[in-house]
């Protein structure tokens, strides 16, 4: 449990945590909203789903700034697949399109800090089914919901490649704060990536969660599953 904030001299508040003692890892737990199902990675479930959805066109672009590659066949996918369930971090969750049934995405925790309460989500592929709509923003809810109301996580945090413009973008609809950039941060697929950093607090939390129901709420939508109001204009 967290003691209440105090003012430093420079003016800004900081949290006395002379209580703190960490916070649970997560774990292959079921995630279950209105419109995604969190469900964690298994070859037996989700593998068939999320080949397809991998090579759906426009692959390339989707995987650019991934760790991964698009799969060439379903062999190369299978050994990406076995890796994946085998990892506790990252630790991945298939994303369940649950008017469909089909898992159309993944997602992980990673980076997952129980000693300090830092976790980031990451390893993010939305398929074309479900990028950029209310499925993909509640499976984004669902973990930070779990982070920081089941858990107790103190910092939530989302990264990607600078040159990485629709994440970022993403970043900033989700209500993250940008942090800055770390250069030279890693070499990925034989290419230089100064990183993004971005981050949500357990203080940013409760508002933040608030526009996420007003938004995800049935009556945010018309007919067609068009949002009515964006998720920024709900910000208290």
């Amino acid at each position: 449990m967290l003691t209440a904030c105090v003012s430093t001299d420079e003016g800004s508040v900081t949290k006395a945590l002379s209580h703190w003692a960490g916070v649970p890892r997560p774990g292959r737990v079921l995630l279950d909203g209105r419109y995604a199902r969190l469900e964690p990675l298994t070859i037996e479930r989700h593998e068939a789903d999320l080949f397809d959805s991998a090579r759906q066109p426009g692959a390339e672009a989707r995987f650019a700034y991934l760790w991964d590659e698009v799969p060439a066949d379903s062999h190369d996918f299978r050994i990406w697949m076995e890796r994946a369930v085998g990892a506790d971090d990252p630790l991945f969750f298939a994303v369940i399109d649950k008017a469909t049934g089909r898992a159309e995405g993944r997602q992980a925790l990673l980076r997952i800090d129980p000693v300090h309460g830092v976790i980031e989500i990451g390893h993010v592929l939305w398929g074309p089914a479900i990028a950029r709509t209310r499925v993909a923003t509640e499976a984004l809810y669902l973990f930070a919901t779990y982070a920081f109301d089941t858990l107790g996580y103190r910092r939530f945090e989302w990264k990607c490649n600078d040159r990485n413009v629709p994440s970022k973008r993403a970043a900033l609809r989700f209500g993250f704060t940008f942090e800055g950039i770390f250069r030279q941060h890693m070499v990925v697929k034989g290419q230089n990536r100064d990183t993004a950093w971005f981050s949500i607090l357990d203080s940013d939390w409760p508002t933040l969660k608030t526009s996420y129901e007003r938004w995800l709420a049935p009556d945010n939508f018309d007919g067609d599953g068009r949002q009515l109001r964006k998720l920024e204009e709900l910000r208290v």
